[in-house]
C-alpha cells in the first residue's frame, strides 16, 4: 500500500520522523507492505514539495540539520507557501501536523488540522495545543470527512498510554488510570529520592542533560502532565474535561525533608497524574504523592515514564517506558502511520 502524506513542522521531532521513515523503509515494506511517499513537507517560511518522485528525506534532513531552511531545498523548495496552499495542491492521504505546541490558541497546528480534515486527510500529530482545547470540534470534523485523528506521541512520546487503553482494554469498562506522564519530574524526584539531591541542583543537572529545558515550568509545574491527561481523559473515558477541569500542583515545593519523611515511611515520591471516575463524573488531577513501594508507579525512575488502568474485568494494567526524546515522538507517529495503514485495509 502506498500512502502519501504531507508533513508540517520540520523541527527536531520533524527531522526525526523524516529520518526514521528514510531508516524503516525497508522494513515497513517487507513486514507491513506500506510505501510512505513524502509529498511535501511545510514549516514557517514555505515548504519542498515532490515532483514525480517523493521527496529524498535523508537528503533533506541531512539539508536542515546542517542549518538549511526546507524553502530552500534544491529544486523542490517553495519559499512563502503555505500549509493551506499545500494542502490545496498536493494530492495526500495523511497530513503529519508537529508544529510546535501553544496551549494558549492551539495555532499553528489548531488551523493546521482543521485544514487538513476539510480536505478530507486523515491527521497524526505530536501536537497537544490542539486537541487540548479542541479535542471535541476536532474529532466531530473528522468524523464528518469520515477521516482519523491518530494522537499517541501527545500523550506521552513512545509510551504507548492511548494503545493499551483502546487496544488491550478493548471490552472493559476503565475505572481509572494513574501515571507518571512527565519525564522531567520524574528525573528530579528520582535524584532527590535516591541520592538526596536538593531540587534546585536535580534541575540544573536536568538541564544540562537536556532532560529540562531551559524554562522547566510547564514541566515541574505539572502542566505537561494535565495537558496529557485531559487527553486520555476524553480519548478514552469520553469525559469532555479542558485544562480548567484539572487540579494541578506541581514538584517545586517538594522539599529534603518531605523526600525524608517518605522514606522513613517506606515511601517515594512521584508526580502523579490520576484520572478517577467517581459515580457520574470523571476527576482528573496532578500532584507529587508518596507512594508505598510496592505502588506500580514507585519504580519508574529517571527519565522514564508509565500508567496504570485499572479495569472492571481485566483488573490492574501497567505500562512503564518508552523513550522520551525526539525521536520517542517520531516512533509514536510512524506506530499510528502503520495503524492506519493496517485500518485502511480492513476497511477496503
Amino acid at each position: 500500500m502506498k500512502i502519501p502524506i504531507i508533513i508540517c513542522g520540520f523541527g527536531n521531532v520533524g527531522r526525526a520522523f523524516g529520518s526514521l521513515l528514510a531508516q524503516k523503509a525497508l522494513l515497513l515494506k517487507e513486514q507491513y507492505d506500506l510505501e510512505v511517499n513524502v509529498r511535501a513537507v511545510v514549516d514557517i517560511r514555505g515548504a519542498a514539495v515532490a515532483g514525480d518522485a517523493p521527496i529524498p528525506m535523508e537528503k533533506l534532513v541531512e539539508f536542515c540539520s546542517n542549518g538549511g531552511q526546507v524553502q530552500d531545498f534544491a529544486i523542490l523548495g517553495r519559499p512563502g507557501l503555505t500549509s493551506e496552499q499545500v494542502a490545496d495542491m498536493v494530492p495526500a492521504s495523511v497530513w503529519v501536523e508537529i508544529t510546535p505546541t501553544n496551549i494558549n490558541h492551539g495555532e499553528p497546528g489548531l488551523g493546521n488540522i482543521r485544514t487538513a480534515l476539510y480536505h478530507g486527510l486523515h491527521v497524526i500529530t505530536a501536537n497537544k495545543g490542539p486537541l487540548v482545547l479542541r479535542f471535541k470540534e476536532l474529532m466531530e470534523i473528522a468524523n464528518a470527512r469520515n477521516v482519523r485523528i491518530f494522537y499517541s506521541a501527545a500523550t506521552a512520546a513512545a509510551l504507548p498510554t492511548l494503545d493499551v487503553g483502546i487496544v488491550c482494554l478493548a471490552g472493559t469498562h476503565l475505572i481509572s488510570a494513574e501515571g507518571i506522564l512527565n519525564g522531567t519530574s520524574n528525573y528530579i524526584l528520582t535524584r532527590m529520592q535516591e541520592d538526596d539531591v536538593p531540587y534546585a541542583e536535580a534541575l540544573s543537572e536536568a538541564q544540562k542533560l537536556g532532560i529540562a529545558e531551559p524554562d522547566p515550568s510547564y514541566d515541574v509545574e505539572g502542566w505537561d502532565t494535565a495537558n496529557k491527561l485531559v487527553l486520555i481523559a476524553n480519548g478514552l473515558f469520553g469525559a469532555g474535561v479542558s485544562l480548567n477541569d484539572v487540579t494541578v500542583q506541581g514538584i517545586r515545593e517538594i522539599t529534603p525533608v518531605d523526600i525524608q519523611k517518605a522514606r522513613e515511611n517506606g515511601k517515594v515520591i512521584r508526580l502523579i497524574g490520576k484520572i478517577q471516575r467517581d459515580e457520574e463524573q470523571v476527576i482528573v488531577r496532578v500532584a507529587p504523592l508518596a507512594l508505598d513501594r510496592n505502588h506500580p508507579m514507585a519504580s519508574v525512575s529517571g527519565s522514564e515514564k508509565g500508567i496504570t488502568y485499572s479495569t472492571d474485568i481485566m483488573d490492574r494494567v501497567t505500562v512503564t517506558g518508552g523513550k522520551s526524546s525526539p525521536l520517542g515522538a517520531a516512533a509514536a507517529m510512524m506506530k499510528d502511520l502503520i495503524n492506519l495503514a493496517a485500518q485502511r485495509r480492513e476497511c477496503s
